[in-house]
């Protein structure tokens, strides 16, 4: 039993290290040996300490929630959208308690959770629900490995966070997916609201806290000391809080959040603004819905209400017939919005998505809409049919699982999607090449393969509608400049069902080549991070295939040279764990990351004991202050500049 303490509390440290501070301190070979002998030592005793982190696996699916009382009532927040409509929130404050500081935050778009302990141990985890009463959700949340189950507060304790899924995460978990997840927000509700745990630990969800709900002893006097606590007990708590002493640090830390928020790897659409002093807070008091001291201020709306008139079903480069919905134009995050995705013919039912049905949609990473479900039937509303022939060639359509295809391979819009796909910059980076060039190709010149883009001349190009000399010697010139390309992107470019851009680069990185990962077996495959059985299935079946194989060594007699991303130099950067903070005026931040990376550095996301060097733009907060606590090198982007030209 000492034992088992020993290595629950080890083990829990390098958790906390891992997925909380990210400075994991051992490797996760030793993770796993100590792992495995806590798992004997339990099954020899048959005990499971309370904080054992074998807690952390998910169990078999349950029957169905129960719900509980939440001891505090957690409330949502009122919304502005309009600098009018903060100002007035600002009116309101003053007129109630005179002057205050206020804490500003990202406002993260996920699923808001409540966990209750008590004597310092875990004992359940809830929705928000109505905010009286919730669905309790332990169970599914015990998966999620970035909040402690044990902590030092030992009186009866409610703590608030957002369950959340990092987009970086969503989009390697779609690479595999037999059924991809359109955003994060619904990719979190859905894992956390299930009722099969599993599902919840396959994707990978994690918990940013925020909030104290309730406490049986003490209270907190401002929210920056509410934050510092959640940090002294081992939460989650993302790297902003900004305390500012007037409005106009109010709106100077929004406009920091606006500017930064697509760099993140949360999905957030908003800030929240906060009266610092709980005293002052608490006097403001509460309305039925909201606590009048704290607002959210969103950014551009991301969700509308229309009308469906009609669907079409659209036939991608697999063969996949994809529905999209032709919508009552509406305006949405500045632009007017006219159509709207469906996964396939389940998601209609599953949504009751009908013509003439009002629907919510939504927009999120500037991406085509998704319709999320109907608002609403009318007399005209009428059921939508499933497919049984090819909308474009009339062929028979094939079902498989969920999803539709046709079954002809020479299909017009798969080999325009196809042709399209492999020229985008992902891919080949054909500049210049896009959907309506293989359109126009396909119909005048009957171009069906990707080797016969690199037969073209100048006067089959001349041939095309809206080709002149410049763009016709433009795109050939593209064409030929992409026969020098990345091993990872040729292998993305050639389209295999399965394989997305990370996916490609593990592969590569494995196997080196094309050639080589052509020779590989179904269960070889399966052996790799990621690569799940159907992807295998997918990437064997493509090179079991003759004339696929005859076209990748058509493409290299064509001059195709596909090559290994070349070793980091031995630059200005070697050595260096670097941390971005800031607004850089002179440099993107994904462009300055992979300056960095060339050079021989290595980016971290946050400041941590490893860090060895911080670059400070404008406007640098938290990081750049925890950088100066631990005396890590800081330089501004005019010394950034010159490390780059030497």
């Amino acid at each position: 039993m000492d034992r088992m303490r020993e290595l629950v509390d080890i083990l829990n440290k390098y958790a906390y290290e891992y997925y909380v501070l990210d400075e994991p301190s051992v490797s996760d070979k030793e993770y796993d040996a100590l792992y495995d002998e806590l798992v004997e030592l339990e099954n020899k005793e048959e005990k499971v300490l309370f904080d054992s982190p074998t807690k952390r696996v998910g169990g078999e699916p349950i029957k169905a929630f129960k719900q509980h009382n939440h001891i505090n009532r957690l409330y949502s927040l009122d919304k502005s959208t309009t600098s009018e409509g903060l100002d007035a929130f600002f009116m309101r404050v003053k007129k109630a308690v005179g002057d205050v500081e206020y804490t500003v935050e990202y406002k993260f778009d996920g699923l808001t959770i409540c966990l209750t302990y008590e004597d310092g141990k875990f004992v359940r985890a809830t929705t928000r629900g109505n905010g009286v009463v919730g669905e309790d959700v332990t169970k599914q949340v015990l998966t999620i490995k970035s909040f402690p189950l044990s902590i030092k507060y030992k009186g009866i304790i409610e703590i608030q966070g957002e369950a959340i899924i990092r987009l970086s995460v969503l989009d390697k978990y779609n690479q595999t997916a037999t059924e991809p997840l359109k955003n994060a927000r619904n990719a979190v509700a859905g894992a956390i609201r299930n009722l099969d745990p599993k599902i919840t630990e396959k994707r990978k969800a994690e918990i940013m806290f925020y909030n104290v709900n309730y406490t049986s002893e003490g209270t907190f006097k401002t929210q920056k000391e509410t934050i510092d606590f959640l940090r002294e007990q081992g939460f989650k708590v993302f790297d902003f809080l900004r305390v500012c002493k007037n409005e106009k640090d109010v709106y100077s830390a929004i406009g920091e959040i606006e500017k930064n928020r697509k760099e993140i790897d949360v999905l957030t659409d908003g800030a929240v603004i906060k009266i610092n002093q709980t005293a002052k807070r608490e006097e403001m008091g509460y309305t039925d819905k909201f606590p009048r001291g704290a607002i959210a201020f969103k950014f551009e709306a991301e969700e509308a209400e229309t009308v469906v008139e009609d669907i079409v079903w659209q036939v991608g480069r697999t063969g996949k017939l994809t529905p999209i919905a032709l919508l009552q134009p509406v305006e949405l995050a500045g632009a007017t919005v006219k159509k709207a995705t469906l996964n396939n013919f389940d998601d209609i039912n599953r949504k009751g998505v009908k013509i003439n049905s009002k629907v919510l949609i939504r927009r999120s990473n500037e991406v085509i809409p998704e319709i999320l479900t109907t608002v609403e039937y009318t007399e005209k509303s009428k059921e939508i049919e499933k497919p049984t022939k090819c909308p474009y060639c009339g062929s028979n359509v094939i079902e498989n699982g969920a999803h539709i295809f046709c079954s002809n391979e020479m299909c017009k819009p798969r080999i325009v999607a196809k042709l399209a796909h492999f020229a985008s910059k992902d891919a080949m980076d054909i500049v210049g090449f896009s959907e309506m060039t293989a359109d126009a190709l396909y119909d005048c010149l009957k171009i069906t393969k990707f080797s016969d883009l690199y037969l073209l001349s100048r006067d089959d190009l001349l041939k095309l509608e809206g080709f002149k000399d410049a763009k016709t010697d433009n795109l050939l010139s593209s064409i030929e400049n992409s026969k020098k390309v990345r091993a990872d992107k040729f292998l993305f470019a050639l389209g295999i069902d399965g394989i997305g851009k990370v996916s490609a680069k593990d592969l590569i990185v494995k196997y080196k080549t094309v050639d080589e990962l052509a020779k590989v077996s179904i269960d070889d495959l399966t052996k790799i991070d990621n690569i799940g059985e159907i992807t295998a299935k997918g990437i064997f079946e493509y090179f079991s295939k003759t004339e696929n194989l005859n076209e990748i060594e058509k493409l290299f007699s064509l001059g195709i040279q596909p090559f290994q991303e070349e070793k980091k130099l031995e630059g200005a950067f070697k050595g260096e764990n670097v941390v971005l903070t800031g607004v850089l005026l002179n440099y993107k931040r994904s462009e300055a990351q992979e300056l960095i990376e060339k050079l021989g550095g290595t980016c971290q996301g946050a400041v941590t004991q490893k860090t060895t060097l911080v670059v400070a733009g404008e406007d640098a907060g938290s990081k750049l202050e925890k950088a100066k606590k631990l005396g890590i090198k800081i330089i501004d982007e005019a010394t950034f500049s010159k490390m780059l030209a030497q």
